[in-house]
């Protein structure tokens, strides 16, 4: 589907945090200012394709005017470097006098969809690819449960959901009217949850989140629940896995203050394998797939791409069409709620946190790692089953 097995994937967040603070991960991780340099640094080890984000709350002025040079310099640098992007329109962060319960959402959302995929389509070579709504699921669970995101209630969490996937439908058919051919990218989270052995009476809430909930929302793009709100297998289009090693915890452990939830450990035998969970999804959907997110923190970042990369292979060699693997986030980030603290998550850190559109430091593991799942970089022209001798530069 792209021009590189693995992308890159620049993190994009924006929004207000459980503070109320504003944050905006563009500028955080410094990639606002290294555009053009953080594009031909992943080219030049062969990643040529990424999932960039289209700041909402930066684009829409209001009363259907929009300034789009946010976004030009991530399009001249993807082009100047040859990476295909996947664009995400809807990354937390919205405009602030908008009701995210209101009629006014769904048609704003597509007023803007339409107007940044024929801005976009206009100066895209090739297919245009666009993830309308970033993992609703998520932000519903973020914004209307736990009050970690604007707009921070502890109560709406379902209706969110709902809300989200009916401008997700709404985006969808806007960008498909701006710009014809353009795939759609559908990103939410995979999840996984086990009931504590000494708790068994919890077995059957525990399979109900896994055999139900934690497809909601790509039930509902593509018309399987909430009919009514217009999805069908064509909305749905493409899958985005967003998978971490904290996405599977044990049912009903409490949330640390951050919201997050222990995940399980790396090692427990009750976890299943990234190959388990996306079959389950393609058994469910049938449709093309990507892992849109996944990474590690610190030292096991290399082993997490070994392990992502050996799955995928068994997958491919089984016919399960998955089309690519995004590093997400591909440079190292703060974190939402406190920014001070640093997450190397990425393949490159900035050697001075104070400094993130400074000089950067590869992690070496990692990238060793990536060089030794260079066979899955397959280029588009390859021939069926070729496995071409693909050199990553240092």
């Amino acid at each position: 589907m792209f021009n590189s097995f693995f992308l890159a994937g620049f993190e994009g967040s924006t929004g207000y945090n459980r503070n109320g603070h504003w944050f905006d991960q563009v500028v955080a991780t410094g990639h606002d200012g290294r555009a053009d340099g953080d594009y031909r640094d992943i080219a030049a080890i062969g990643l040529r394709a990424a999932r960039e984000t289209v700041r909402w709350p930066l684009v829409d002025l209001g009363r259907g005017r929009y300034d789009f040079s946010s976004i030009d310099p991530f399009l001249e640098a993807s082009r100047r470097h040859e990476v295909e992007v996947i664009w995400d329109l809807f990354h937390y962060g919205y405009p602030r006098d908008l009701d995210l319960f209101s009629q006014d959402f769904p048609d704003r959302f597509a007023d803007y969809c339409h107007a940044v995929a024929r801005y976009i389509d206009r100066r895209t070579e090739g297919i245009c690819y666009f993830t309308p709504v970033n993992e609703p699921s998520f932000m519903a669970f973020a914004g209307g449960h736990a009050g970690l995101f604007a707009p921070h209630l502890t109560d709406r969490g379902e209706d969110l959901k709902i809300a989200l996937c009916g401008a997700a439908i709404a985006g969808i058919e806007a960008i498909w009217a701006a710009s014809r051919g353009s795939r759609i990218v559908n990103v939410d989270p995979l999840c996984r949850v086990v009931a504590h052995p000494e708790r068994p009476h919890e077995q059957g809430a525990a399979q109900h989140f896994n055999d139900s909930i934690v497809f909601e929302s790509w039930d509902m793009l593509s018309g399987r629940l909430h009919p009514e709100l217009g999805g069908s297998p064509a909305h749905l289009d493409v899958v985005g896995i967003n998978y971490y090693w904290t996405n599977q915890w044990e049912w009903g452990r409490e949330p640390l203050p951050d919201g997050r939830i222990p995940p399980l450990d790396d090692l427990d035998p009750r976890r299943a394998t990234l190959g388990e969970l996306v079959r389950s999804v393609h058994q469910r959907y049938g449709h093309e797939l990507i892992i849109s997110e996944t990474a590690h923190v610190g030292e096991e970042r290399a082993p997490w791409l070994l392990e992502v990369a050996q799955q995928s292979e068994v997958l491919l060699r089984e016919g399960i069409p998955l089309r690519g693997v995004c590093l997400y986030p591909i440079l190292g980030m703060p974190e939402w709620h406190e920014p001070e603290v640093w997450t190397p998550m990425g393949l490159w850190d900035p050697v001075c946190h104070r400094e993130p559109g400074g000089e950067r430091l590869i992690c070496e593991p990692m990238l060793e790692a990536l060089r030794s799942a260079a066979h899955l970089q397959v280029p588009r022209h390859a021939r069926p089953g070729a496995r071409p001798n693909l050199r990553l530069p240092a």
